[in-house]
């Protein structure tokens, strides 16, 4: 639609319009648009009324020119023999926009049977793609496609062109990384998801999300036997947190909290030395065994990160912590903050936090543990001794 926003000084002009009798909540300007739609749907006179079949007229020039994803076009006469009346006119031009609501749901039937046999059958493919770098330029055109094109071709493309590239994460002998995660109930509730394509970046953006995101921590943290204090409904507690995007963006997120901490700290101590002096030296320290994405953090946060030594069972001791501290210490430099591992990426081994988390209590570190790879198994309460 937005190839048809006209100029907002005209009284009538704006076709956005015809989406707002739905929306209880409009802004300033679409709420003046719409009223003068209003009026203008309302016959107020036979000047608007004209100026209304000028403007429907343009909608269905409009609409003749959309390709439907069957290949098939709209032509502007079925618009016109929906329109007994204005609000049945708004609603014909909406419900040609692409796709439909009968379509949706007919491709969306489809959509299902596809996915439902891909996971089914998924131990007959290949689990890594045997492709060269560059393959899917050769397949696809150098620019995109000025028509759309039928919604059974574009399954067909998908299979015969994306699917070949694909490394399956939830085949059955995928043994690298770590759990997809992807089951039908997830599949589903991604689909709900989509269609409010909500943003939840704060309460007022989507209150329901926010709640709900609080929620789930209050479940997860029990689950995983959390102290009280860590969870977010605790009488006059501190607990709680966010659902990162990522694993790799949570130890940012860890490392930049911790940072910010130890310079309030600082620059208390010391409020005459630079800021940017004291934050030089500041160190933090994470095992060889560490997934990258924590040395990337060091860097983005501009940190000096020291990578330890582990034992014969890729573990970091707390001996080890210590001795690094030590050394650090004497040389001026302040350490603040240890990254540890339950389940590293390269053999899934974990970090002896029995060790490690009373020498950060000794020397008031943060001690932050990175779980995205074994942490859920604390779900179990047979393997909570890895605490």
């Amino acid at each position: 639609m937005s190839s048809l926003y006209l100029t907002p000084s005209k009284y009538y002009d704006e076709i956005a319009v015809l989406n707002c009798k739905e929306e209880k909540k409009l802004s300033g300007w679409e709420k003046t648009m719409f009223e003068k739609n209003e009026a203008l749907i309302e016959g107020q006179n036979n000047r608007k009324r004209t100026a209304a079949d000028q403007l429907l007229q343009q909608i269905a020039e409009h609409f003749s020119k959309v390709v439907l994803t069957d290949g098939s076009r709209k032509g502007s006469s079925n618009v016109e023999n929906n329109c007994s009346g204005n609000r049945q006119r708004l609603g014909a031009a909406k419900s040609t926009a692409g796709m439909n609501a009968v379509e949706f749901r007919r491709r969306g039937r489809q959509m299902v049977d596809y996915i439902t046999d891909y996971v089914e059958n998924i131990e007959n493919r290949r689990v890594v793609p045997s492709i060269e770098p560059g393959y899917l330029k050769e397949l696809l055109p150098l620019h995109a496609p000025q028509t759309a094109e039928p919604f059974e071709r574009l399954l067909q493309d998908f299979e015969s062109y994306i699917m070949p590239g694909v490394t399956h994460w939830s085949h059955p002998r995928f043994h690298a990384y770590f759990p997809a995660g992807n089951s039908f109930p997830s599949i589903l509730a991604d689909m709900l998801s989509d269609a409010l394509g909500a943003i939840g970046f704060s309460w007022a953006a989507c209150p329901a999300m926010t709640e709900l995101e609080i929620q789930m921590l209050q479940w997860f943290g029990e689950m995983i036997g959390l102290p009280v204090a860590f969870l977010p409904f605790t009488e006059n507690g501190t607990g709680g947190g966010v659902i990162q995007s990522s694993a790799s963006e949570c130890n940012f997120v860890a490392l930049l909290a911790a940072r910010f901490e130890i310079m309030k700290e600082l620059r208390q101590r010391f409020p005459f030395v630079e800021e940017g002096l004291l934050m030089s030296k500041l160190i933090a320290y994470c095992s060889k065994e560490a997934h990258s994405s924590v040395e990337k953090a060091a860097m983005i946060a501009m940190i000096k990160l020291r990578i330890l030594e582990t034992d014969s069972s890729f573990r970091l001791r707390g001996e080890t912590l210590q001795t690094a501290i030590s050394e650090d210490r004497n040389l001026g430099l302040i350490p603040f903050f240890v990254s540890t591992t339950l389940g590293t990426t390269s053999c899934c081994s974990f970090d002896v936090l029995s060790e490690v988390g009373p020498v950060c209590t000794h020397n008031g570190l943060w001690l932050h543990v990175d779980a995205a790879y074994a942490g859920s198994a604390m779900i179990c309460p047979e393997f909570r001794f890895v605490y």
